[in-house]
């Protein structure tokens, strides 16, 4: 069950932020497709040992949730920011974002995911569904599942 809950986990988290991140690299951050292609590469390399790590701690977070839907995506946003916004600055200025591309990369990237949040979280409940994995936060997965 572990290795299946780090397939799910990373393939759901590869596809969803491989996607959004190049809209904000190419049309927020302004960086060449050349760049963009750079981060990518950096960024699926690191969504691997990432990936699962951000699942515990999504199913962590949302232990606070309530049942409605606007609590659900608050925590869900906050999760994906405070966990992924530091990673993705780190990915971008190593691709060779600097000075305003890098702020506003950044804070697009955490504009972005704050919007983002739910739907990702409900992508990433959806792939663990087809994997035959519970969704986070309302039956959390452990490390020993």
């Amino acid at each position: 069950m572990r290795r299946t809950a780090f397939i799910a986990d990373t393939i759901a988290l590869i596809l969803f932020l491989t996607t959004t991140g190049m809209i904000n690299e190419r049309w927020i951050a302004g960086m060449a497709w050349d760049q963009v292609l750079h981060a990518r590469l950096i960024g699926a390399v690191l969504m691997v040992p990432v990936a699962r790590p951000y699942g515990l701690w999504r199913d962590w977070v949302m232990q606070r949730a309530g049942t409605g839907r606007i609590s659900k995506l608050l925590w869900d946003s906050v999760a994906l920011v405070s966990f992924q916004v530091p990673i993705y600055a780190a990915i971008i200025a190593f691709s060779g974002a600097s000075g305003s591309g890098l702020v506003h990369g950044t804070l697009g990237a955490a504009l972005m995911m704050l919007c983002l949040g739910r739907p990702y979280g409900a992508f990433l409940n959806w792939g663990r569904g087809l994997f035959g994995l519970p969704p986070g936060g309302e039956k959390p997965m452990s490390l020993d599942s």
